[in-house]
């Protein structure tokens, strides 16, 4: 079941979800707008020019109100809010078809988990052939709620939880290597 403005109100008031900061203009018929914060990644060159799924990423991070993403560039981004959903609550992250039309792909892997706790990491990618500038506080999508039929019996407690700013992959941490 999606949740409605009426029920995401009374959650957030009620502290059973967390966002911080949040203003009442954010919240919508059945979602809540993210606005764009201030860290921005992207990825150090490496000696090889090789990414490996096995070593650690390192990345090139700054702080800004402004970013100037290129033609092309790939960056991480964050959410400006921070957010802990409960145990029986999922979201599903969509950006923003205005952002969309002007070349700007804002996604992450498009879901967060019911337990997490953090910072939401966006990858933005400029498939334009002109330059876009990015502003700190800007909307730049959405995260839709869902409640689940149960709580989860695993909440989220993976290698991003807590996480805060522009987050690089940790899949060097992955079990499965």
């Amino acid at each position: 079941m999606i949740l409605s403005d009426k029920t995401i109100s009374k959650m957030i008031e009620e502290k059973t979800l967390v966002i911080e900061p949040i203003t009442k203009e954010q919240i919508q018929p059945a979602s809540v707008d993210i606005r764009l914060g201030n860290t921005f990644s992207v990825v150090d060159d490496t000696p090889s020019g090789v990414i490996t799924l096995g070593n650690k990423i390192e990345y090139k991070s700054i702080v800004t109100d402004t970013y100037l993403i290129l033609p092309g560039q790939f960056v991480l981004a964050t959410t400006m809010e921070y957010f802990e959903l409960p145990d029986d609550l999922t979201a599903f992250v969509e950006g923003r078809s205005s952002l969309g039309r002007m070349g700007l792909f804002i996604q992450n892997a498009g879901w967060v988990d019911p337990g997490f706790k953090g910072e939401i990491t966006l990858e933005l990618y400029n498939a334009n052939r002109c330059a876009i500038e990015l502003k700190a506080g800007r909307r730049v999508g959405q995260l839709v709620f869902a409640k689940m039929d149960d709580a989860a019996l695993n909440p989220y407690n993976g290698k991003y939880q807590g996480q805060r700013g522009a987050t690089g992959s940790r899949v060097f941490m992955d079990s499965d290597k």
